[in-house]
């Protein structure tokens, strides 16, 4: 994360648990630079609000060792405007991304795809960054939520 304050209170909580095979670190997901140290990473509700997107996906993949595994979460939408008009959090999720996430992306000079970036566009941006399968799964329990599950191969 780039949030100093963050990542201090993530280090002081673990410190409390006492936890020690987790490492907290200051710095800009574009920039991940790890080449296949992982075997799981994980985003959640966050990739929408990054400034590049695609640098972030990128990076993921390249961090993820072969066959590692990529979870995300993101809000359920599509990519098209029209087919979330049957969506019961639509008019939410809407204000939220106009309010909150696009602002966010297009003030540090972003793409600001915002919440409604939709299952679409995920999945396109999930295979251009270098995914080899890549598939979007709805719980019947959480109407907000798509979960992506993405393989580096």
């Amino acid at each position: 994360d780039f949030s100093e304050e963050a990542i201090g209170r993530a280090r002081a909580e673990a410190a409390r648990r006492g936890l020690r095979n987790v490492t907290f670190e200051i710095g800009d997901a574009a920039r991940i630079d790890r080449r296949a140290q992982f075997d799981l990473v994980t985003a959640f509700d966050a990739i929408h609000d990054q400034r590049d997107p695609a640098a972030v996906l990128r990076q993921i993949r390249e961090a993820l060792r072969p066959g590692g595994l990529f979870l995300m979460q993101d809000i359920a939408a599509s990519s098209q405007l029209e087919n979330n008009m049957e969506r019961p959090m639509a008019p939410f999720l809407f204000a939220i991304s106009t309010m909150h996430c696009m602002t966010v992306s297009l003030a540090a000079g972003g793409a600001g795809l915002g919440t409604c970036w939709g299952e679409e566009l995920a999945l396109q941006m999930l295979g251009e960054a270098g995914f080899g399968q890549s598939r979007m799964e709805s719980l019947p329990h959480d109407i907000m939520n798509s979960w992506y599950l993405s393989r580096a191969v």
